[in-house]
């Protein structure tokens, strides 16, 4: 690869990431590796590029506004790659994927398996973030495809396609006096502590609060599931969790239909299929992998 192309990655990957570590992490190079390849386009161009302290780096005046040339440059490239890719076929690739928590843990790896099991030679790159985030890099270009929620929670422009209805449900410890109960009544929401994942549905339980007309802010929030299980099972509270995010584990706990059922719609979504390299095509080809030996 052209090394002036490799600093302008690191450059927009830094930008993203707001810190030379993480955009290391992205790229497969070393802290120092990413921090040399900045040093060396601030230097060539003659200009400061971010602030650089103990938090992280912000970009600068300059950084910003040169950002979008850069990254249309690393957009362009990757237009290259997607083209030489085509006249080669699938030996080689690199394949950039949006997700939420529950799809990294759940579907991705099944997913993957199949299709590296046909495409060994494709490389991929995953960034998990939240719903909205996703879209942005989607929107962006930062990512070829993403795993988002339906209806799209920002006016991005992008091509949809809808995956799966994720049922939600009432998460209780085993000795609550509702466990044997064939549904849990919504309304029972307000008298109990909430415990609620900061992951990726935080948002979506305060609006099904909303619509049951329930006040209450969550008791307890963590960005670990397993986390949030715990606390159930040692009778902190109760939770409202998606199937999907408790697939897989086995905190003793009861679950139980909500009385009044919600569910949440989860989609793949991509600029346009003339955005898209041919392995991120074809990978869109296998994501009815995502539901196998379940």
């Amino acid at each position: 690869m052209d090394a002036n192309i490799q600093k302008y990655q690191a450059f927009v990957e830094v930008a993203d990431a707001g810190s030379f570590t993480k955009a290391a992490e992205t790229l497969a190079y070393s802290q120092s590796g990413i921090s040399h390849m900045v040093s060396d386009l601030e230097r060539d161009w003659g200009v400061a590029l971010f602030e650089r302290s103990r938090r992280g780096v912000v970009l600068t005046g300059d950084g910003a506004r040169l950002l979008p040339e850069a990254r249309d440059l690393c957009e362009s490239f990757r237009a290259l790659e997607a083209t030489v890719d085509e006249v080669r076929g699938l030996e080689t690739g690199l394949i950039r994927i949006g997700v939420f928590p529950s799809v990294a843990a759940h579907w991705i790896p099944r997913i993957i398996k199949r299709f590296n099991a046909d495409y060994p030679g494709i490389d991929y790159k995953l960034r998990v973030s939240d719903y909205t985030e996703i879209e942005e890099w989607i929107a962006a270009g930062t990512v070829d495809c993403g795993f988002v929620m339906l209806p799209l929670r920002t006016d991005a422009r992008l091509v949809v396609r809808a995956l799966e209805e994720d049922e939600f449900l009432a998460v209780l410890p085993r000795d609550h006096e509702l466990a044997s109960a064939e549904v849990f009544p919504v309304e029972r929401l307000a008298e109990l502590p909430l415990l609620s994942p900061a992951s990726e549905s935080d948002d979506e339980l305060l609006e099904f609060l909303e619509r049951w007309g329930v006040r209450q802010n969550p008791h307890f929030t963590s960005w670990d599931d397993r986390a949030i299980l715990s606390m159930v099972e040692y009778g902190m509270g109760v939770s409202v969790l998606s199937r999907l995010m408790l697939r897989g584990l086995s905190q003793n706990v009861v679950t139980l239909p909500l009385s009044d059922p919600v569910f949440r719609t989860i989609g793949v979504a991509y600029r346009s299929a003339g955005h898209l390299p041919l392995a991120t095509r074809r990978f869109l080809d296998y994501l009815e992998f995502r539901k196998e030996e379940e």
